[in-house]
Formats: structure tokens, sequence, C-alpha cells
């Protein structure tokens, strides 16, 4: 957003507005527990989310117990914050209970496709999003850990999520025990089609991503892993393909296991 409308918004004093714009991924933790009070009220904002069909089909799980959480850190490969966090949150795509409730009530549910996982998968993280504004406006610290689809298997054992469950992201949460600075973002213009979608030429590439490749951290992590540009970063370090095709495969499996590609 231009400095311009952050000033017009922000000058109407909308905490909601202040909390959204300033949003920081927090990796360190300070010990103190999350009130309950606290995390039932982040919980109950979360459920408030828009859901296909008002199924609500996606499931919160709560993890506080150190063990477990010891048990859940390789999944997450091992980053400190699984540990360190007061409460990680798993959400999953959750077809078990409203296919149970469907049976009870003599009704056969026909949700063992991808396109109910992706129904169910879209309703969690719309969930995830709601939770981690409100535990910003509540003053704690939030952390999106994009490796839960990657080790999804492991994380249905460490669970015990049965059939019809598939976590599709993590959110460690805590009171913050450090202050870094905004996350770049592209700018507006970059991600925003009018009417249509417009595609890109080469020097609209060039100005979007100018300013990213400009970032002092980027550019040391060019040097720091011998690359040319900050793209190869990307494709040769953090994404790799074979990662991606790997990771890939192996959710598919966990899919097909956990009853979502029958009928394709």
């Amino acid at each position: 957003m231009s400095p311009v409308y952050y000033h017009y918004f922000c000058s109407k004093s909308n905490p909601m507005t202040d909390t959204i714009f300033s949003h920081r991924t927090i990796r360190k933790y300070k010990p103190d527990p999350i009130p309950d009070k606290i995390l039932q009220y982040i919980l109950e904002a979360g459920i408030r989310a828009s859901t296909t069909g008002n199924m609500q089909v996606y499931s919160i799980i709560v993890t506080t117990d150190d063990n477990i959480k010891e048990e859940l850190s390789p999944s997450h490969f091992n980053q400190p914050m699984v540990k360190e966090a007061p409460a990680v949150l798993t959400f999953c795509a959750d077809f078990n209970r409203f296919n149970k409730w469907c049976r009870l009530r003599k009704a056969e549910p026909g949700y063992d496709n991808f396109l109910s996982f992706m129904t169910a998968a879209i309703d969690a993280l719309l969930v995830a999003q709601n939770v981690c504004v409100a535990a910003e406006d509540a003053g704690l610290g939030i952390c999106y850990l994009g490796t839960t689809t990657y080790m999804a298997g492991k994380i249905i054992e460490i669970l015990d999520l049965p059939e019809g469950v598939v976590p599709v992201t993590t959110v460690t949460v805590g009171y913050p025990d450090e202050s870094p600075e905004l996350t770049d973002r592209l700018p507006l213009e970059a991600v925003v089609h009018h009417e249509k979608y417009r595609d890109y030429s080469d020097s609209d590439i060039d100005k979007h991503y100018q300013k990213k490749e400009l970032i002092t951290t980027y550019q040391e992590f060019v040097k720091e892993n011998n690359k040319e540009t900050l793209a190869h970063v990307f494709t040769d370090v953090r994404y790799k393909k074979d990662d991606n095709v790997l990771f890939s495969k192996t959710l598919l499996e966990v899919l097909k296991k956990q009853g979502f590609m029958n009928n394709q």
C-alpha cells in the first residue's frame, strides 16, 4: 500500500487495520503461557471465518504439551519455535466429522475426492488467517509454517488424525521475544488485476521485483549461496524442483490414504 493510502486508513485509528499492517513473523517467544481466555478468544475468532456452505470442514489441533511439540519438531525441520512457542496450532482439512454427521442422519456423503479436500483446505486456511489476526490483536506473535504439507503423513501419525483429516498448515503462537522489521511485499500493482488477468511483460517483472532484489538481506542470501540472482536462491536452494516433486508425490499418497482421491 502506498504511504498516502496507509496514512489515510491509519489516521482513522482502526485497531484491526493497525494489527494487519503491523504483522511481523515471530520466531522467538517468551516462555509465558497463553492464558486460557485469550486462547479461547483467538480460536473463537477463527471459527467466525467464511466457510463453504457453512459446513466448517476443518479442525484445529492445539498443542501445548512439551512432549508432543518435541515429537512434532522434526516434521517442521526442527525449527526452534515449534518447541519454544507456548502453543502450536495445526489446522486440518476435516471431512471426518461432517461425514459422520451425514451418515448418522442416513445421508450418504460424497466427499471422498480431491475437490472436497480443496474445499476443506480452503476452509482451514481461512480459519488460520482469522486466528493469526486475532492473536496479533491480542498482543501475541505468530509464525506460519509451510512445512506442514511436506510432512503431512508424519503429522497425521503424531496427532492421531483419522481418515478424512489432513493437516494443511501450522501456526506457532506466543508472546514475542523479538521485534523484527516488517517483511517486504511486492507492490499492490504486481498482484492485483482489474477486470481480467493482465500478463506481465519483462519490464513489468523488472519493475515489480526491483525493490526486493535491492534489499540488503536478499543480496546477502545471493552471496552466501554463491548464486547469480535472488531467483536462483529460490529455485536452486530454498524450493528446489526435486524437493517439490518429492513432497508433491508424498502429499498425493497421503490424500489417497486419508480417503480424498477416490472417484477421480
